[in-house]
């Protein structure tokens, strides 16, 4: 069987020809390029990654592979020479960036912007490969290299478990970064090499020989021990090298778990062991899934051991993490428990802190999880992170808060894209500001969809209610005006509405509206289910179809009568959509629809979210007629028709008309809504069409 990476050489070696500075390129790079291949066969990662390494080391030569060419070779290859092209981008990122603390944000870009885990394992094998020739390279360029490992590539080996690259990667690092420090305890070692290899074969042959009595059948081996580790330990603890005890170490490897418990009596019955130095990583595993067990004892002629114990299983995983289990089938369907060992794999490497213990990687995992959120980059290359669905508006609120108010529209990528625009992970966002802070008042509306996160709401609302309050009034007057005409509702009796939003005077339903404490969309519901006087026969749209009306506050669907609370976290008000949670001991919690509270609840436990609704007759439909009037152009009935259709509303009929003295177009809707509400929010998505001047109920 040929070799499955000699169809992609054969692909190189056609588009090599005749292009003599490609194949210069890809001539010079042959042993770093072999070296790699070496590494992944060692990783196991399969034929995809050579193959995907391969073409991508061919494009950067210079050969230019059509599309056709690459997804001959599968799906899997394209998703690693595209992670491969997303990480070229991060470390230039990083060069823009370098000495700004911006390492952490820029590995969880390229976790976020790869799709594939194996590509991590590919730029571990490059980057270990370019660093042990570094020393050819020009100073600057060497330490520049060594600072990418540092911050980059040695802690993503860390968070997979990978040591045998880790170790290695940080050594290297460290020797081009502090080479002073390097070689004096290099030096140090060397100096005591024939001393400690001397004292190590000793101790290991008296353990080997204790095991064997006991009829424990073990492996024993000197472990190396590395600079760089060395170094963090004689810093954190404040030791000189000749204090160290875990100098000399020793490594045992038995069968299974029983031997491992039974290999550290024997070593704790021949040398006297040293306490507070044991650490049981069987029992209670790493954050990464390490195992082993750690003791430091007194050996032969007084002298420090560590000796570390673990199974032949623990010890592959310890020295290739889960590539000690890389298994991809090529062509075959995915297995459920491999997925889920690379689902976890990311949570490890999207870990905030090298220094997170196990208990702070847990909450990570059941926490940051429930949230997706995306990755973003400033003018200046710095990463931002936001959740899934946020808009540019929220990015120019989490760069700061006086960006947010002076925010005029931003450019995703070199593009303008409106304020509702939501970007992807590696977007580049660079926010157009004016010179003075005027937030909109229609930035806090939620179906407008301006902002996604609770926090940019807030710093506008805080702006506003810096405000004088006046002006607030006024606003939330004219606010509740409009909307009032939009809906055509007339002499309204306002007294009544205040203590319906818990507030004690007109005036502060103003100022409520004006902050966006109280939606138009809520007022309109709020009219609906209790209008008053003079409107009751005339304000309502024409109802066609009525269901049984329900009799309390809330109805919870399916259940009956059932104790219910509002929830404080979000604070629902008649006319919100509500859910409901069922509590333990206190009935349903009900929550507003898009609390974020209720989301995390509903990812613990799906089971127990229920339906709510406002009672009061809610459950009706009614025909309204609504006009839309705005200049023609072409595609102008098919948007105003889109919007419609995605707000669940029916159309019973539609009438247009085209001015073209005055290129107008004049159309009516006969609808069916729910209620108020629902036409509210309708009228507020029809007004943001392009190119429509009015949207509004007819009377």
């Amino acid at each position: 069987m040929s070799n499955p990476t000699d169809a992609a050489l054969a692909l190189i070696e056609t588009h090599l020809r005749g292009n003599e500075a490609a194949r210069v390129q890809w001539n010079a790079a042959a042993p770093i390029r072999a070296a790699v291949l070496v590494e992944l066969d060692e990783l196991a990662t399969g034929p995809a990654a050579q193959i995907a390494l391969l073409l991508h080391e061919a494009m950067l030569a210079g050969c230019t592979l059509e599309a056709g060419e690459l997804a001959a070779h599968g799906s899997e290859v394209l998703d690693l020479i595209e992670g491969q092209r997303a990480a070229e981008k991060v470390w230039s990122l990083y060069s823009v960036r370098a000495g700004t603390g911006a390492a952490e944000g820029l590995r969880r870009l390229l976790l976020a912007i790869i799709r594939d885990l194996r590509v991590v394992f590919i730029l571990l094998a490059k980057q270990l490969v370019r660093m042990r020739a570094a020393a050819d390279l020009a100073e600057e360029d060497r330490r520049a290299m060594a600072r990418l490992t540092a911050d980059i590539h040695a802690p993503l080996a860390n968070r997979l478990g990978i040591w045998q690259l880790k170790w290695e990667l940080e050594d290297l690092a460290f020797r081009h970064l502090q080479p002073e420090t390097y070689r004096r305890i290099a030096d140090l070692l060397d100096e005591r090499r024939g001393d400690r290899e001397t004292w190590i074969v000793q101790a290991r042959s008296e353990l080997q020989a204790a095991l064997d009595e006991a009829g424990i059948k073990a492996e024993i081996a000197g472990r190396p021990k590395h600079i760089s580790s060395i170094w963090r330990k004689m810093q954190k603890k404040g030791l000189d090298f000749s204090d160290l005890y875990d100098i000399r170490a020793l490594r045992v490897l038995v069968a299974d778990v029983p031997a491992c418990y039974a290999a550290l009596g024997v070593v704790h019955s021949l040398w006297p062991f040293v306490s507070g130095e044991f650490d049981d990583y069987i029992a209670s595993p790493k954050g990464n899934n390490y195992q082993s067990l750690h003791t430091a004892v007194i050996g032969p002629q007084g002298r420090t051991l560590e000796v570390q114990i673990r199974s032949h299983d623990m010890h592959a995983y310890a020295e290739l993490g889960f590539a000690a289990h890389w298994r991809y089938k090529e062509g075959g369907g995915g297995d459920a428990s491999f997925e889920r060992k690379i689902a976890w794999m990311r949570q490890l490497l999207e870990g905030r802190d090298e220094q997170d213990d196990d208990s702070a990687l847990l909450a990570g995992f059941r926490t940051d999880v429930i949230e997706d959120r995306v990755y973003l980059l400033t003018p200046k290359g710095q990463v931002l992170d936001l959740p899934k669905g946020a808009t540019v508006l929220d990015f120019a609120y989490l760069v700061h808060t006086d960006v947010g108010h002076r925010c005029r529209g931003a450019k995703v990528n070199g593009r303008i894209v409106p304020l509702t625009f939501q970007p992807d992970s590696g977007d580049r966002i660079e926010i157009l500001t004016g010179k003075t802070a005027t937030p909109r008042r229609d930035w806090l509306s939620a179906h407008h969809g301006f902002l996604h996160t609770a926090r940019a709401r807030n710093k506008v609302r805080n702006w506003f209610r810096q405000a004088d309050r006046e002006i607030n009034i006024a606003a939330g007057r004219g606010v509740l005006e409009r909307e009032l005409k939009r809906l055509a509702l007339h002499n309204i009796e306002l007294d009544s509405l205040p203590a319906r939003f818990q507030l004690r005077s007109v005036d502060e339903l103003f100022e409520a509206i004006a902050l966006g404490d109280v939606t138009s969309t809520q007022i309109a519901r709020s009219l609906h289910d209790g209008g008053s006087a003079d409107d009751t026969a005339n304000a309502r749209p024409t109802p066609t179809r009525a269901l049984a009306p329900a009799k309390d506050a809330l109805v919870i669907e399916g259940i009956g009568n059932l104790l219910s609370v509002l929830a404080r976290c979000c604070q629902p008000l008649p006319g919100d959509a509500v859910t409901g949670f069922i509590t333990r001991g206190r009935g349903v919690s009900v929550h507003r629809a898009d609390c974020r509270q209720l989301q995390r609840l509903r990812n613990l436990d799906p089971d127990r979210i229920i339906e709510v609704e406002w009672g009061g007759g809610r459950q009706r439909a009614y025909e309204v007629n609504v006009l839309v009037r705005g200049y023609d152009r072409k595609g102008l009935h098919k948007d105003v028709s889109n919007v419609i259709a995605a707000a669940n509303v029916n159309v019973l009929a539609v009438d247009a008309k085209v001015d073209p003295a005055r290129n107008e177009v004049r159309m009516i809707y006969v609808l069916r809504v729910a209620d108020f509400g629902q036409l509210s929010a309708l009228l507020g998505q029809l007004h943001a069409v392009p190119n429509v001047i009015e949207a509004q109920r007819q009377a």
